[in-house]
């Protein structure tokens, strides 16, 4: 840190000047054959309390397939999702609303869901949650983009040459970078 020194009587004062916060945070877009995450480190400047930078740190996919039984796959993400937080031990975690688009597919990313939710509670990590319309809106300016411009305002921001992939990723990052705005 670049401080000074300020002599007060026999007491000194500590005057930090341009200090940085990092913050490192998970976004994840939850499924249950599928599960996309995506980390991003920020650095805040704690004189004007916005973002200096915003760097991607990884991302990917935690994959269950359906040969698995139910507990097998549910276990594959807990794990998973344990060995991520461990290796990366971010401060806050982010994702999107659960939406009933198909009531079949719903119940299963919900089940996923909650050993999501379950995983950051035993880590400490808070969980904020954005709906697709946020999501879109505070990446592209436009609460209806469509996927593909979602993933190319991504690759913009992190600095990214491509596109991430695969697509359950790109989404992931997409709430993490959300969740540096709009938290």
């Amino acid at each position: 840190y670049n401080f000074t020194l300020f002599p007060l009587s026999s007491r000194f004062t500590i005057r930090i000047k341009n200090l940085k916060m990092e913050k490192l945070i998970l976004g994840l877009d939850p499924g249950l054959a599928v599960l996309g995450f995506g980390l991003i480190k920020c650095l805040y400047n704690s004189k004007t309390e916005k973002i200096d930078s915003t760097s991607m740190v990884d991302f990917g996919v935690i994959k269950t397939t359906k040969k698995q039984g139910m507990g097998e796959r549910l276990i594959t993400i807990y794990e998973d999702l344990h060995t991520i937080l461990n290796n990366f031990k971010p401060d806050l975690a982010a994702t999107e609303k659960l939406f009933f688009y198909r009531m079949g597919n719903t119940i299963l990313v919900a089940q996923a869901r909650g050993i999501l939710i379950l995983v950051l509670a035993q880590n400490g990590i808070p969980l904020i949650e954005f709906t697709p319309a946020q999501i879109k809106q505070a990446i592209t300016g436009y609460g209806n983009a469509d996927k593909y411009d979602v993933q190319q305002a991504v690759a913009r921001e992190l600095n990214l040459e491509e596109i991430p992939k695969p697509d359950d990723a790109a989404d992931a990052l997409a709430v993490a970078l959300t969740a540096s705005w709009l938290n």
